[in-house]
């Protein structure tokens, strides 16, 4: 079945990447809301203040696999217009579905940017960021969005939500290269002892190559790896299960699909493989592993996740408390819809900062470029925009980790303001 096939082959591009890191109408508002001319103050009014959403909503990848930064958003600025919204004005979001694909992309900045004339962008998560470039000659602030491709370590005026240090000047990263640290591997290594750690790939480019990298990041902290390549289009897990267990690895870190890592959890499963940990990223930090694995209970039991932000299931905290309770009627819960939250927040208080002098693309993009060390009041460590000339050597660099628990959810590994680590920074072509 050729689209099957396809979709996969997406999926596992867009897991590769983020692992590595990882209606049109005329404005109701005022032109003078959209510049800073610099002379006097805009007279104020309860016109909503309008920001744009872009999301992959229906692509190659499926219809929910990029949607929670947006539902997370959706729902902050909804309690927000509840309490009063900005100053008395409410905030209007206008979504776009880009279908995944650029040319997509790039309607959907057009209609927004030049028909709605949005203030900003906030929480865009797509597939195919090529109308990014636009928004930033625009000087449209795109706000906490998600780095599923490069372009928030390109260029200006784009505030991705977990920073960025790279000149940002038009060209990715540094000459072509972004930089990762090895603060995962370094984890595992000193809070439980792993030493042995197995790769699991496709045969496929995207693949292969971000198994590559982190299999230079595990030999780097000094772990013993095992690489393990499945065919993409016919994978015997069972044959990769054997020989995880022969060869005794204590971590299984991967760069495929969702679908694959089911199957393999199913096949460590039967094949009575017993690890320290089934590492997976952000993306599948989400309330629906039960039902993802429920053909691999021991596997399942052993998944633990990494990222930037606070723990979703963390509701003994202020920040994430509020965030459960305006989502409380969203089906299932995921990390990436706190994120889009925080985004959202983000974009809120920026806004906020410029109520007395009017909330224009020039005052928000002003603001964020100097919000240095944001947090989200805590759900976000902090994060940095710098400019730098040289890619760093070395980097402290805290995490967030959280196992999953039958019958608990997701539960965190101590407090990510104090898990941290000084790590050397590896260079890779994204």
């Amino acid at each position: 079945m050729v689209r099957p096939r396809r979709s996969r082959a997406a999926e596992a591009a867009v897991a590769v990447l983020l692992l590595v890191l990882s209606a049109a109408c005329g404005s109701r508002l005022p032109e003078s809301d959209f510049e800073d001319r610099g002379r006097g103050t805009p007279v104020r009014d309860s016109a909503p203040i309008r920001v744009g959403i872009i999301t992959s909503a229906t692509s190659p990848v499926g219809g929910d696999a990029f949607t929670g930064p947006r539902d997370g958003a959706k729902a902050y600025f909804e309690r927000l217009n509840v309490r009063g919204g900005i100053d008395g004005r409410p905030v209007e979001v206008r979504l776009c579905d880009d279908g995944g694909s650029g040319v997509g992309n790039n309607e959907c900045v057009h209609r927004l940017i030049d028909e709605d004339r949005v203030v900003a962008l906030v929480a865009t998560t797509v597939l195919d960021y090529a109308g990014a470039s636009r928004v930033s000659r625009a000087r449209v602030p795109d706000i906490g969005g998600q780095p599923i491709g490069a372009a928030y370590d390109t260029w200006p005026h784009l505030y991705g939500i977990y920073g960025s240090l790279a000149p940002r000047n038009g060209t990715v990263g540094w000459d072509g290269k972004l930089y990762g640290g090895t603060e995962v591997y370094r984890y595992f290594k000193r809070e439980h002892g792993a030493r042995t750690a197995a790769v699991v790939s496709y045969n496929q480019a995207a693949s292969a190559a971000y198994a590559r990298l982190v299999e230079r990041g595990l030999k780097a902290e000094g772990y013993e790896v095992v690489t393990e390549q499945v065919d993409f289009a016919l994978p015997n897990f069972r044959a990769v299960a054997a020989d995880l267990k022969d060869q005794g690895a204590d971590l299984v870190f991967d760069a495929i699909d969702s679908h694959g890592n089911a199957r393999l959890c199913a096949a460590m499963d039967d094949a009575g493989v017993e690890i320290t940990a089934k590492v997976t990223n952000v993306q599948n930090w989400t309330s629906t592993v039960a039902d993802d694995y429920k053909d691999a209970p021991r596997c399942r039991n052993a998944l633990w996740a990494t990222g930037s932000s606070r723990n979703f299931e963390d509701t003994d905290h202020k920040a994430v408390r509020e965030f459960r309770d305006a989502t409380e009627g969203l089906k299932t819960h995921a990390q990436w819809q706190l994120e889009g939250w925080a985004a959202a927040r983000w974009f809120t208080e920026a806004a906020r900062s410029c109520a007395e002098t009017g909330v224009t693309r020039a005052c928000v993009d002003g603001w964020m470029s100097r919000s240095q060390g944001y947090t989200a009041d805590g759900l976000l460590l902090p994060v940095r925009f710098e400019r730098l000339a040289e890619p760093p050597a070395t980097r402290r660099t805290c995490l967030s980790v959280a196992r999953w628990e039958d019958g608990r959810g997701w539960v965190s590994q101590g407090d990510m303001d104090s898990t941290c680590f000084e790590v050397q920074q590896l260079s890779y072509t994204p």
